[in-house]
């Protein structure tokens, strides 16, 4: 109930006042806090000649704004975009005083003749007279790495053209003429070294690195080597430029029988110890294995990834296998028995549950009818994935938009006056010339919808610009006795044939940025039903937003729904406790009211397959209590506790373990469903893990004939598996390219900086203002704070028979929007609240 007690009215102005207060000092706070992890190495460069500035107001003292100042000139800017401050201010030259030290750094000493560059380090584009032979730049008179002061000239030196800093007398009276021309320059420059070296053999042109020094620096870069696993290739040790790079920093040359003999064998056998040990620590695990439906880049070879999953949520690699393309469900069915032989010797029953990307229907559920205590399970990814092709055979739309669309590309791609004419208005109106994706003759589209979509982009991409083609006297004149030009025409001025493309299209990049969430999440098996209970509503919207008939579609997800679905999502679901729902009573109860009569069943029999006959009469009460019971709405409230990821800026819970752990503590007296519980709860739903890029599969089609090449090619792959595992990094480098090269100037970099260093949680407590402020509540490996208490202004409604916990983002969401989030909570507590404890309100 609501406290009787009214809360202090606030005057809405000096709260505005001192939120912006605080937000000033805390973006102060982060950028120095960003700029002294710079200085230490541990940031962008710039930040060794900015530094944030605190500007107050005169009048009362207060935080007035945020501002850098440039400590070589002294010139102040914005905070807002450090990135592009030092893009404008240092790298393009701007500040007058960071051309002067960069050269300050550079030694006066007169120039030999050998000091001429050689072609090998200039790429110039046009050839050059002997008498214009190029100078040497500051850059090049810096002999030794070591030698270079960071922090006062690495920005000038990547960023700042290069000049002249001196010019040899005699070189400017005379210039020198060999009879081989500039090429000679560079067999000068080594004989003049030679007589150097012996004149002083024993002179360094720098410090030398200690033998630990040595051995570390090699250590990491083939610690790198290895686990890059065929994206950097090992002929680069060989590259004269990279050689130099090591003779530079005083480090010997690695020979490549080196990294792929004695260190690559060191590398395995200490990956391999490491997971035995971590698998044999585990009460229980789940098998991964991804890869059997995955078509390779060699058209021949593809991998096979298991994977074990563990109780902690993390992974480790077990084995990559390498096939000659698909394989039969026998063979798949052998393959995964062998390895859980591997890996459990004779106590079996460790392994819990077994997912794959394929093989469900025959060796999954043959090996579930054959071992009673496994859960074994269809990965979730290719479920959804598997969605598209459904509807691209049994939905007429999907066929009927991809024949139009066809017809129009082939048009515009084969007719050359039609597609001048496209270009000349596509330069006109998107600053580009046009060619359209479409399908090749070979493609099965009913099987790859790839290639379509890509089609279905293109042309509606360029929707304005195909309606001005068919209006232009040039495609009137090309295309006057031509059918087929007179029906695209007729499409293409059809109105509803682009809400059709757009519908399909629409639909195809939902469905992949739910996959593409589901890859990056990893969901477990608790998450299954409400993944599909979100995609029917984002479905029933699409149907409405296009005037799709909704029953020919919702039978095509409830066949996809029944091909995937397993007893264990429903038990997984009521058991789990960040599932469970506030009832009126304020207890946390599992959702049974969210399950059909068929789930519920599930449920029972399922828990009933896991325990022992003796033990399932026991099961069946405990489950029986859980239902009616709950739990303490305390622990609950904890389990459930979400805060911003600082990657991705989502809401994720606090503490994924939590939800496993109230069972082996505060939940001890469940003794039989506990066990159960266990078993399920960190069971995933999807198999993928570490990808095998398309480099490594070359070298294993190219050696696939070698047992030797083989051996090493598994190595390398369970050597950078396990590395990037371990650091729990699911992420693809070329998903991470892309986005990086779709960036421009870095311009989010410091916004990242600045973002992971604010407050991710706020909790407020809104049902019961009575109750004392509460801390602390230990869940056995960690201690979660809730902070449950907030002053509101007046005029609120009490809400406290709805809302129990209301998550605000940052201070930057209260700061501006209390009084409104606080209101539309209000009004819309029904919708919010009738389907969870938790709310999320976001500007």
């Amino acid at each position: 109930m609501a406290s009787t007690n009214s809360p202090p009215n606030i005057d809405s102005s000096e709260l505005t006042e001192d939120l912006a207060t605080k937000a000033l000092n805390k973006r102060y706070e982060c950028l120095v806090t960003v700029r002294t992890k710079a200085i230490k190495g541990k940031g962008a460069w710039y930040w060794a000649h900015l530094e944030p500035v605190l500007i107050r107001n005169p009048s009362n003292s207060l935080p007035k704004a945020v501002k850098l100042k440039c400590s070589l000139c002294d010139s102040v800017f914005s905070a807002s975009n450090p990135s592009r401050t030092a893009s404008e201010h240092l790298k393009r030259g701007t500040c007058p005083n960071l051309s002067s030290i960069s050269l300050s750094n550079v030694s006066a000493s007169p120039l030999p003749i050998s000091s001429i560059p050689s072609p090998t380090f200039h790429n110039h584009k046009k050839r050059s007279s002997p008498m214009n032979a190029p100078i040497l730049t500051s850059s090049y008179q810096v002999h030794s790495l070591a030698m270079i002061e960071p922090t006062r000239s690495y920005a000038p030196l990547i960023s700042s053209p290069r000049t002249p800093v001196a010019q040899n007398p005699r070189l400017s009276q005379h210039q020198l003429v060999l009879s081989g021309g500039k090429d000679d320059l560079g067999a000068l420059e080594m004989l003049e070294n030679s007589v150097k070296k012996l004149k002083s053999p024993h002179a360094s042109p720098g410090p030398r690195l200690s033998k630990e020094q040595i051995d570390s620096a090699i250590e990491l870069l083939t610690d790198w080597l290895i686990e890059s696993c065929g994206s950097v290739s090992l002929s680069c040790l060989e590259h004269p430029k990279f050689k130099a790079l090591l003779s530079q920093l005083g480090l010997p040359s690695i020979p490549r029988t080196d990294i792929l003999g004695a260190r690559l064998d060191s590398k395995f056998e200490e990956a391999k110890a490491d997971s035995e040990a971590r698998i044999r620590d585990a009460a229980s695990f789940q098998i991964a294995s991804d890869g059997w439906k995955n078509k390779n880049c060699c058209g021949e070879e593809s991998v096979v990834k298991f994977m074990v999953n563990l109780p902690n949520g993390s992974t480790v690699f077990q084995k990559a296998l390498f096939t000659g393309g698909l394989v039969s469900s026998k063979y798949a069915e052998e393959v995964i028995l062998d390895t859980v032989n591997e890996i459990c010797g004779s106590d079996l029953q460790k392994c819990v549950g077994i997912i794959a990307d394929k093989y469900k229907a025959k060796a999954l559920r043959n090996l579930e009818i054959k071992y009673h205590w496994m859960v074994n399970l269809s990965c979730q990814l290719q479920g959804f994935i598997s969605l598209i092709k459904d509807f691209n055979k049994e939905l007429p739309l999907f066929r009927v938009v991809t024949e139009n669309c066809l017809k129009v590309a082939n048009f515009v791609s084969t007719k050359s006056q039609v597609r001048n004419c496209l270009n000349k208005y596509k330069v006109q109106e998107l600053e580009g010339h046009l060619l359209f994706h479409v399908p090749s003759p070979n493609c099965d589209t009913s099987k790859n919808f790839s290639p379509v979509y890509a089609m279905l982009d293109d042309l509606l991409s360029c929707a304005h610009v195909l309606q001005l083609v068919v209006l232009d006297e040039s495609y009137k004149l090309a295309c006057m006795e031509d059918s087929l030009a007179t029906e695209v025409s007729s499409l293409i001025q059809n109105e509803r044939f682009w809400d059709e493309v757009e519908a399909v299209n629409s639909f195809v990049k939902m469905i992949r940025g739910m996959t593409r969430e589901i890859e990056a999440e990893r969901p477990l098996i608790g998450q299954c039903l409400p993944l599909w209970e979100e995609l029917r509503s984002k479905v029933k919207e699409w149907c409405a937003k296009y005037s799709i008939a909704e029953e020919p579609v919702e039978k095509i997800i409830e066949k996809r729904f029944r091909k995937n679905y397993h007893p264990a999502w429903s038990a997984a679901f009521i058991l789990d406790p960040l599932y469970l729902r506030r009832d009126i009573n304020g207890k946390y109860l599992p959702p049974f009211k969210c399950l059909s009569q068929e789930q519920e069943k599930d449920v029972d029999s399922l828990v009933n397959r896991l325990v022992s006959r003796e033990e399932a009469h026991v099961a069946f009460m405990e489950l029986m209590k859980w239902r009616s019971e709950g739990l303490d709405p305390l622990y609950a409230q904890a389990v459930q506790v979400k805060q911003r990821d600082p990657l991705t800026g989502k809401m994720k819970i606090a503490n994924p373990q939590s939800r496993r752990l109230v069972w082996e503590t505060c939940l001890s007296e469940f003794k039989t469903l506990a066990k159960v519980a266990l078993r399920l709860i960190f069971l995933h739903s999807t198999s993928c893990g570490y990808k095998c890029k398309c480099s490594i599969m070359n070298l294993v089609c190219s050696h696939r004939h070698s047992r030797v090449g083989l051996e090493k090619a598994q190595k390398m792959v369970f050597v950078a598996a396990h590395a990037k595992l371990e650091r729990g990094d699911f992420s693809n480098e070329g998903d991470k390219d892309a986005e990086l090269f779709s960036m421009a100037d870095g311009e989010n970099d410091m916004l990242n900086e600045v973002f992971s260093d604010a407050p991710s949680i706020i909790v407020v407590d809104m049902f019961d203002q009575t109750e004392p402020e509460l801390s602390e509540v230990n869940l056995g490996l960690g201690i979660i704070s809730l902070q449950l208490k907030m002053h509101f202004t007046d005029g609120i409604p009490d809400i406290s028979s709805s809302v129990p916990v209301c998550h605000f983002l940052s201070p930057t969401v209260w700061s501006g929007c209390l009084s409104q989030c606080c209101c539309r909570c209000h009004s819309q507590r029904k919708d919010i609240y009738k389907n969870g404890p938790l709310c999320e309100i976001s500007t």
